[in-house]
């Protein structure tokens, strides 16, 4: 298990480095039979490599997820037929055994599913987290046992630590490419079993380790958007799957005025201001979505400011029995409710009868099906765990 307090490498002390890294962040012997989750791209691939290099028995597993014949057409998404295709040409260059297994059932009724009818409810899912908690650290993580692997490497970018005995999630070394957010779901018992041999390392250091180890790879772009969406059109896919989300309705102000209207409340998302097509004078912000009655409802920016949100299908990694346990005491927490935003001061608390945050300072553009992953005020780059946003309480 590689020590937090360890040099993060560069690409300078690369080649020196690079294997003796591998070896402490995965902490067994070599000779173990560690499964390595290859989508086909540089940084799984990477993984790969160094395990195989540190003496490991490794054996590289992809997932089809979806309809590789069609998705092939798509640059840069994840486990599309292209990608596939790297990955069994890389596990071929580094001599390692190579299993395709068919998960587009699965993919499609735990992930592509959820994902349609979370904005048929007027939420804003977060797809890259459910097929993480899912198809690929549940489902997955059971066919590498099954396989007699004593761990499961794979490319993300986060570090994983022993605290007082047990595992704990922080984030990547490089802020730029930390994926913490994502895995708020991995519980303790995957977490034992998973292991991160990128978390230290910044991308241009993995594509020079690439290069260095001679693979195909080594300049392939990263995937972009959500991997079964084409060309970014989510709507397109909600449309196929639940096509009731394109009934029309009003878009109503939050005064009550029924300024205009839509084509379907699965084409909104809280805090969207684009596609409105209303004018009142001001600017114009989504600020809930209801569903039931298929309205769009608007108002100013500081509508969308919250000082409370609840939570729903939690994870705990924190010190403590549960998130339960957390909320009586009043755990003090750094919360991120988007990918793309810094974690803010607050605490957890029981709000409403649920598991839920009190910001210190008002958040803004809570919505509902996003993730808010936690993290440790004390330790900010130890993840806490985590849930999909419920409900956010507006300021007054």
């Amino acid at each position: 298990m590689r020590p937090m307090n360890a040099p993060v490498l560069t690409a300078n002390s690369l080649s020196d480095g690079l294997v003796e890294a591998a070896r402490e962040a995965v902490g067994l012997p070599a000779g173990t039979r560690i499964v390595a989750a290859m989508s086909g791209g540089v940084d799984s691939t990477v993984t790969a490599a160094l395990m195989a290099r540190a003496g490991y028995d490794v054996v590289g597993v992809t997932l089809q997820l979806y309809d590789h014949g069609a998705a092939i057409q798509k640059k840069g998404a994840c486990c599309a037929g292209q990608d596939i295709h790297d990955a069994r040409t890389a596990a071929e260059s580094l001599g390692i055994p190579h299993y395709v297994l068919d998960y587009e059932s699965r993919f499609r009724d735990q992930v592509m599913e959820d994902f349609a009818d979370a904005y048929l409810r007027g939420e804003t899912p977060i797809p890259c987290v459910r097929c993480n908690q899912t198809v690929k650290f549940r489902d997955l993580l059971d066919v590498a046992r099954d396989l007699g692997a004593e761990a499961m490497a794979t490319g993300h970018y986060v570090r994983r630590a022993s605290g007082s005995g047990v595992a704990e999630l922080h984030r990547a070394a490089d802020p730029a490419r930390d994926q913490s957010y994502f895995l708020f779901a991995t519980t303790a018992e995957q977490l034992a079993y998973l292991r991160f041999p990128l978390g230290g390392l910044p991308k241009p250091a993995v594509r020079a380790a690439a290069a260095e180890l001679g693979l195909g790879v080594a300049d392939k772009p990263d995937s972009q958007d959500i991997c079964f969406v084409p060309e970014g059109r989510y709507t397109t896919v909600i449309d196929r799957l639940r096509p009731q989300g394109a009934e029309p309705g009003e878009i109503v102000h939050m005064d009550g005025r029924v300024l205009g209207r839509h084509e379907g409340v699965t084409r909104y998302t809280i805090g969207q201001r684009r596609g409105l097509n209303v004018a009142v004078g001001d600017p114009l912000f989504v600020t809930r979505i209801d569903a039931e009655r298929r309205q769009v409802i608007v108002g100013p920016r500081e509508a969308l400011l919250t000082r409370a949100l609840t939570l729903k299908e939690t994870n705990w990694l924190g010190d403590g029995a549960s998130i339960e346990a957390a909320c009586e005491t009043g755990r003090p927490v750094l919360a991120r409710v988007r990918s793309t935003r810094e974690p803010v001061a607050g605490r957890l608390a029981l709000v409403d009868g649920q598991p839920g945050v009190i910001f210190d300072t008002h958040e803004e553009g809570v919505a509902p099906g996003q993730a808010c992953a936690l993290y440790a005020p004390e330790a900010p780059s130890r993840v806490l765990g985590g849930g999909f946003i419920a409900s956010a309480i507006r300021a007054q």
